[in-house]
């Protein structure tokens, strides 16, 4: 197996455990993760809402072969944003998006050729982007928040 193909399987492991979640009772979805932190869903539809961003405003445009429009964002705000969207759908249609998001992100990547998914890349902010780099780093953060997760469960 190669880096590429390590990376994704790693990167994956969020679908997986979107499914363990799924399992769950919605209780689960709808309690912090402690005193004033986020619910659950709140996480996974911030998490969603990245993925979303990414794959539209940079993994698919490179897939394209056109200019990538990921800039640097105002990260709580756009937190907040998607904590308030995730407050306002059900739980299934969460899941949906979430699994749909990360899977398309995936089969994009899987996609490019080593050449495109090595290159680096200029955001809107003139910035370098590079695949590898971003799957690292978010792969950083899903473990992070899984990791958040599965306390919560494991302390109930």
């Amino acid at each position: 197996m190669n880096e590429k193909e390590q990376l994704l399987e790693q990167y994956s492991e969020w679908i997986d455990y979107v499914r363990v979640l799924k399992e769950q009772d919605e209780t689960l979805w709808n309690q912090s993760m402690g005193e004033g932190k986020w619910l659950v869903r709140d996480v996974v539809s911030h998490i969603m809402k990245w993925d979303e961003y990414f794959l539209e405003g940079a993994i698919l445009k490179i897939s394209r072969k056109e200019e990538l429009t990921v800039k640097h964002l105002d990260y709580d705000s756009f937190n907040e944003r998607a904590k308030t969207y995730g407050r306002t759908m059900s739980i299934q249609e969460l899941i949906e998006q979430t699994l749909a998001y990360r899977q398309n992100i995936i089969d994009c990547i899987k996609g490019l050729s080593e050449e495109e998914y090595t290159k680096e890349y200029v955001d809107a902010d003139e910035h370098p982007f590079q695949v590898p780099v971003f799957i690292r780093d978010f792969i950083w953060h899903d473990q992070h928040h899984m990791n958040q997760i599965k306390s919560l469960m494991n302390n109930q």
